[in-house]
């Protein structure tokens, strides 16, 4: 799709729409509106700096960051740095936030740079393969994988660990600690993402031991925040359902659980243990210690890296890799003796 199509498609000059994208004022609101719409319809990417495609060599490696707030990133980041800049590449950074576009983002600084590859950390599980088509160089999705969405294993390359199987190791931890009323602090159950998988990863946990999944021990929080799981563990409490563990869905998650349940006079863990998945460095200075499961950050960052650059350099095929979760002990749970039902 190009300026011209969208052009014909409005039945507007080339120049009329390339004045509406860039916001110049001599388009009337109900024209930009309209042209607008037919470019976010089409997702059409502009070229919006020429220079840049002259001037840009062709070593640059794009990394596109979405959730600026992600501690777990950052340590991925750094070891796909190193790892792109050893090989004789230069990286470029975009960060973006949580509900924005990242195949925009890239498709744009693709060609604002005149990329060799993308690297996309963080990102949706349902991409469609005609999404994706706008992205014409090789790239590497690292955290995650297209699991809701329709493209093949043969489109992409992913580096991840198995969300669902780690999540069912956190709670089959919990298990065999004795727990048996074990609520969950999610994002939400059912919204195509990690939040999805790792609720997945809980239940079968659950059904394996042939424990029932109580919907009421469940907290779907809407988002990843600290704020938001917080007054998860308040509805949970609100609802008066006994239970003696939660599983959270992520070590940031996990902190603010502990938080809440200890400012609502419940001990943790002697009262009520928790878990998570990430094992953030930060998870050791918590009080009490979070038990996690560890994702292997850097191995995550440094194989996503190598990855992309083994397609760009013409040696490599696309490839998903799996990375296992290794449970860090800490402080956070506890072995029950006598269940509470």
């Amino acid at each position: 799709m190009t300026i011209k199509d969208i052009a014909r498609k409005c039945g507007v000059s080339v120049s009329t729409v390339s004045r509406a994208i860039n916001g110049r004022p001599d388009v009337s609101d109900e024209m930009r509106g309209k042209i607008l719409a037919v470019v976010e319809e089409c997702r059409y990417i502009p070229n919006n700096s020429a220079r840049d495609l002259v001037r840009s060599s062709s070593d640059a490696i794009g990394v596109v960051v979405r959730g600026t707030s992600n501690l777990f990133f950052s340590q991925v980041l750094r070891a796909a740095a190193q790892k792109i800049e050893a090989r004789g590449f230069r990286m470029i950074l975009r960060q973006i936030e949580s509900g924005a576009d990242e195949v925009k983002t890239g498709a744009i600084l693709e060609r604002e740079k005149k990329l060799q590859g993308l690297l996309f950390l963080g990102g949706r599980f349902d991409y469609t393969r005609q999404e994706m088509s706008v992205i014409n160089v090789p790239y590497v999705c690292c955290t995650y994988t297209n699991w809701f969405g329709d493209l093949g294993e043969e489109d992409y390359s992913s580096v991840s660990i198995d969300d669902q199987s780690a999540a069912r190791q956190a709670v089959e931890h919990l298990i065999c600690s004795g727990h048996r009323r074990i609520a969950a602090v999610v994002a939400g159950c059912s919204d195509r993402s990690i939040s999805e998988l790792r609720y997945r990863g809980y239940c079968a946990a659950l059904e394996a031991h042939g424990i029932p999944i109580d919907s009421r021990l469940v907290a779907e929080t809407g988002s990843f925040g600290m704020a938001e799981a917080y007054r998860g563990v308040e509805e949970l409490l609100r609802r008066e359902e006994e239970f003696t563990a939660v599983f959270a869905l992520s070590d940031m998650m996990a902190m603010a659980v502990i938080k809440a349940l200890t400012d609502h006079g419940r001990r943790v863990p002697q009262d009520c243990s928790v878990i998570a998945i990430d094992g953030l460095p930060l998870s050791n200075y918590t009080i009490p210690t979070l038990t996690t499961l560890e994702q292997p950050a850097a191995q995550m960052g440094e194989k996503a890296a190598a990855l992309l650059l083994d397609m760009v350099e013409g040696g490599g095929m696309p490839r998903h890799i799996r990375l296992e979760a290794r449970l860090q002990p800490g402080g956070s749970v506890r072995r029950v003796i006598k269940n509470r039902e």
